[in-house]
C-alpha cells in the first residue's frame, strides 16, 4: 500500500503526463490496505494445483474455509483511519465477518478465472459496500441482514431462509449504531455520518425479513449445504446478528458451523464439533439464524 506522500509524488507526475487527470480526483480513488499476501498466495496455488475452480462455488468455499482453520481471531481490522474509508484486507487476522467474505471472494475470483490481489480487493469492495461501491465511512454495509439483502439484489447470494421450514417474520430492529456512535471510530470522529446511518437503520427495520428459529435448525439440516452463509441472530438490543459465519458438511453427513471464533477457548477460526441445531443452542441469545446461498459468479 502507498503511503500518502508517494500516492502525491505519483499523483503529481500523472497530472503532469495528463491535462485531463486531476490530482483531488486521484487522491479521492478508493483506498485499500492488504496484509497476508503469503495467506493468498498460498491458497491461489493450492487451489489451482488441486483445480478447485471447477467445484461447485459452495464445495470450493467449503475447501477455502478449511485452509484458513486455525488462523487468529482478530477484531477491528477494517478500522485504519478514524476519517477516510480504507477497504482493508486481513488474512492474517481474521473476524467472523471477514473469515466468511474472504472465504466467498476467493471463491469468486477462482471461478472467474481472475485470481489476482488487485480481483480479490476489487471482489471484496464488491460484497462488502452498498451497491458494490466503496464511497464513506456510511457505505459499509455493517449489519448483517443488510449485508445479505445487498449482495441479494447484486447477485452474489440467494437468501433460501424463507423456504426453510419453519421459517418466521424476523422482528429484531437495528439502532445500536447510532445509539452508541462513541463505540465506532469514525462515528465519534465523524458525527455527520450518524444521521447518514440512521437512514440505513430506518430502511433496514422497514423490510420484511425471515430467520429460521433455533428450535426448527434441526428439521432444516438437510436442506443446508457446504459453504452456504449464516448469521446468529439474537435477543441483543439494536443489532440483527450477533454473530456469522460458514456451513460444512462433513464426510458423516453432519452439517457444522465454521467460524472465526471469539471464545477465549479458541480465538482461531474453527470447525465447531456440535452439529449446527446443537451450536446454536450453545448460547441463550441466540434466537435463530438466517441463510444466504452464494451464487455461481
Amino acid at each position: 500500500m502507498l503511503t500518502r506522500r508517494e500516492l502525491i509524488k505519483s499523483s503529481a507526475l500523472l497530472v503532469a503526463a495528463s491535462p485531463v487527470l486531476s490530482l483531488a480526483k486521484l487522491l479521492q480513488a478508493p483506498r485499500s490496505s492488504f496484509i497476508g499476501d503469503d495467506v493468498f498466495q498460498r491458497l491461489i496455488a493450492k487451489a489451482q494445483q488441486n483445480g478447485w475452480d471447477k467445484l461447485p462455488i459452495g464445495e470450493l468455499i467449503g475447501k477455502i474455509g478449511t485452509e484458513l482453520l486455525g488462523t487468529p481471531y482478530v477484531g477491528h481490522t477494517l478500522e485504519l483511519d478514524a476519517n477516510a474509508e480504507i477497504c482493508a484486507i486481513n488474512l492474517a487476522g481474521l473476524d467472523c465477518v471477514t473469515f466468511f467474505e474472504s472465504s466467498l471472494d476467493l471463491a469468486r475470483i477462482l471461478k472467474q478465472g481472475h485470481p489476482t490481489k488487485q480481483a480479490f480487493i476489487d471482489a471484496v469492495r464488491f460484497t462488502r459496500y452498498r451497491g458494490g461501491v466503496q464511497g464513506d465511512y456510511t457505505t459499509r454495509l455493517h449489519y448483517t441482514s443488510d449485508w445479505m439483502w445487498d449482495n441479494v439484489k447484486k447477485g452474489t447470494v440467494a437468501n433460501i431462509t424463507p423456504s426453510l421450514p419453519g421459517a418466521a417474520p424476523f422482528t429484531q430492529k437495528v439502532g445500536f449504531m447510532t445509539e452508541k456512535p462513541e463505540d465506532y471510530l469514525q462515528l465519534k470522529a465523524n458525527p455527520a455520518f450518524v444521521p447518514k446511518i440512521k437512514v440505513y437503520e430506518d430502511i433496514i427495520n422497514a423490510r420484511s425479513m425471515s430467520y429460521l428459529p433455533v428450535d426448527k435448525i434441526a428439521d432444516a439440516e438437510s436442506l443446508l449445504q457446504t459453504g452456504d452463509i449464516i448469521g446468529i441472530t439474537t435477543t441483543e438490543d439494536g443489532i440483527d446478528m450477533s454473530h456469522t459465519g460458514l456451513l460444512y458438511r462433513t464426510s458423516d453427513d453432519v452439517i457444522h458451523f465454521m467460524d472465526a471464533s471469539s471464545r477465549r477457548v479458541n480465538m482461531k477460526v474453527t470447525l465447531e464439533t456440535p452439529r449446527l441445531s446443537e451450536s446454536m443452542r450453545m448460547s441463550k441469545r441466540n434466537t435463530g439464524i438466517m441463510v444466504v446461498r452464494p451464487l455461481e459468479p
